[in-house]
């Protein structure tokens, strides 16, 4: 029996005028070379963040055509509809690749797992090749999507390491630890413990400031926060920041010694990367995709039980413990943390591996 919900009725008509519109639509479908279309994802001039990153970089070697042979979507950020604009360009002969992020697991999503997965798992069955973002993603795709019937890749999310790179005059250390906590936060603890590790870090006689930037979005998020830091008489030594841009990063980076990661199962967070192409090393849990990203060289993965009912998050006294571990030899830990980005997330080397799955489903 299939299953609605409430949305998805509620969005009937739409899809329908949705569905006449791609019917009305003239596609040539063009032979050779790779032509793609992102699913207009990136009009409208909005911010460009999280799913949307990777986009820019595929953007740059293949802007979105009008008339395409390839389909390119990514899971955190796909169009409306995405169902219905899949059957309808591979009705016309157009290669689809699905770029698969995480999915909806209890940890996270309670009862909303179902509602999430549901719509993933139909566009990973229309897939000509995969693309997962790390291990992880495999993994837990397999799991709650079902696994793949076509060609996968494995491939983390990629920074361009001619702009993500370090600060020529890195932050003064005698000045004090900055820490930094980016991306856009849906759980509380990945500032609410960031908040507490700092409070730890000062009470065993460091200097520290922390900076968060980018929304948080779990409900009631700004008094809980504005309440922590009264609580915990942090409010000369934290800034809060909003969301930002891919040029603002930079510079968020370049001014930090550490991103403390905190999320718990995180898949492939792109912040972590663009950290470690900036010289910063990662302080994160144990769990997901992180220890793909941070290895052994890229900073402290603090142990956590894996788990996909429950979340758990490590003491922000085992936190701190590994933000000192890591800034007692920042100099060097932060050279490492560069070379693995150089290494492993070049933003070329990614780009490359998609011109070759492009040229495999179009021979």
């Amino acid at each position: 029996m299939i299953r609605f919900t409430i949305r998805e009725l509620l969005s009937i008509p739409e899809r329908l005028r949705f569905r006449r519109s791609l019917a009305s639509r003239a596609l040539c479908v063009p032979a050779g070379q790779p032509m793609l279309c992102y699913g207009d994802v990136m009009a409208g001039g909005e911010l460009v963040a999280g799913g949307k990153v990777k986009l820019l970089h595929l953007g740059e070697r293949w802007p979105e055509a009008e008339h395409f042979n390839v389909l390119y979507l990514v899971s955190s950020a796909p169009p409306p509809f995405a169902g219905e604009m899949v059957r309808w360009a591979k009705r016309r002969g157009v290669k689809f690749v699905w770029n698969q992020n995480g999915v909806g697991f209890p940890a996270w999503a309670g009862i909303r797992a179902w509602e999430i997965n549901r719509p993933m798992a139909a566009l990973l069955r229309h897939a000509d090749h995969v693309v997962y973002q790390s291990e992880f993603c495999r993994e837990s795709a397999d799991r709650w999507l079902g696994p793949a019937r076509c060609p996968a890749s494995v491939l983390i999310n990629p920074a361009d390491t001619a702009i993500f790179k370090p600060s020529p005059t890195p932050p003064n250390l005698r000045e004090g630890w900055r820490l930094l906590a980016a991306g856009t936060h849906y759980q509380p603890f990945r500032v609410i413990g960031a908040l507490e590790t700092l409070r730890v870090l000062l009470d065993a006689g460091h200097r520290a400031t922390l900076t968060v930037a980018g929304e948080m979005r779990w409900p009631g998020a700004d008094a809980e926060v504005h309440a922590a830091i009264t609580r915990l008489r942090l409010a000369e030594l934290v800034t809060l920041r909003p969301a930002f841009t891919q040029e603002e990063a930079v510079r968020l980076y370049q001014s930090a010694h550490i991103l403390l990661h905190l999320k718990y199962n995180d898949p492939c967070p792109t912040v972590a990367v663009e950290a470690l192409a900036c010289g910063l090393p990662v302080v994160a849990s144990h769990s997901g995709g992180m220890p793909e990203i941070v290895g052994d060289d890229g900073g402290e993965l603090v142990h956590v039980p894996r788990d996909w009912w429950k979340a758990s998050f490590p003491p922000p006294r085992r936190i701190a413990a590994a933000v000192a571990r890591v800034m007692n030899e920042w100099p060097q830990r932060s050279t490492a943390a560069r070379a693995r980005a150089e290494r492993l997330f070049r933003k070329e080397t990614w780009v490359e591996a998609h011109a070759r799955i492009f040229d495999s489903l179009l021979k």
